[in-house]
């Protein structure tokens, strides 16, 4: 059965999509972009600000719906250019001490919101 998740802890959808959709012990997490959820405006800085506001999302919905990073079993990492795959990596990877994900990254012309990362996330228990 599908469920969908919400949370207040990470941005609300902008469009006709739900946070997260969870079926059969599956959880699929839409892309997450850097926005602070408690002003719904990006974060100021550079990537390695926006991928630890991405990743605190990401983290937030994981734990709405009772998973954790650990959970993880693949992620699709957009960047608006691959030259911040460097910073992105190492804070993504701080994330995924043992037993990281698979993992694709893609280099995009432009992500919502003019936003330097946007990361979505498959998590199953």
């Amino acid at each position: 059965m599908k469920k969908v998740i919400s949370t207040t802890k990470a941005p609300g959808a902008i469009g006709p999509y739900s946070q997260a959709i969870e079926v059969n012990g599956t959880l699929y997490i839409s892309g997450q972009v850097p926005v602070d959820p408690a002003t719904g405006k990006v974060v100021e800085g550079g990537v390695k600000e926006q991928t630890e506001q991405v990743m605190k999302n990401i983290a937030a919905i994981l734990d709405e719906a009772g998973y954790t990073f650990a959970d993880v079993v693949k992620s699709t990492c957009l960047l608006s250019d691959m030259s911040n795959f460097a910073t992105m990596n190492e804070i993504y990877g701080s994330y995924y001490k043992e037993n990281p994900p698979a993992r694709a990254a893609f280099a995009v012309k432009e992500l919502p919101l003019s936003v330097l990362v946007e990361i979505e996330t498959i998590a199953v228990k």
